[in-house]
């Protein structure tokens, strides 16, 4: 039985890094269900992990996704920043971290805290 629900995202410059991760860890990320944006679910789809992938960022992915943590669906997010870049769908990117702190969803945004999240044995036993 799956634990919960855990969001995938990547800007594209930190697509790589995040589809890695999760190949690495695949162990971990198959004890739950995954759902992910548009591009980035599709890269991962590609390692032949199992994932739903949602509209694309800039197309309302990210705001699919906070809409999900809102209902109670969501159980955690990754989603891997690129803070040096400007997106045009930010005002979605602001709601999502929104929701994360309103419903006190743990949220990695980088490498170093996604494998922190990975790694919290509180969190694999649900």
């Amino acid at each position: 039985m799956k634990k919960g629900t855990i969001a995938l995202i990547a800007h594209d410059s930190k697509k790589d890094e995040l589809v890695e991760f999760v190949a690495q860890n695949r162990a971990w990320f198959i004890g739950f269900s995954l759902v992910g944006t548009g591009t980035t679910g599709g890269r991962i789809a590609e390692q032949g992990i199992d994932i739903e992938c949602l509209a694309s960022g800039p197309l309302g992915g990210d705001a699919q996704i906070a809409a999900r943590i809102t209902e109670g669906n969501v159980h955690a997010v990754i989603f891997f920043r690129d803070p040096m870049g400007k997106h045009p769908h930010e005002p979605d990117i602001n709601m999502l971290l929104r929701q994360c702190d309103v419903h006190n969803i743990p949220l990695a945004t980088n490498l170093a805290t996604a494998q922190l999240l990975t790694a919290n044995q509180a969190f694999k036993r649900g």
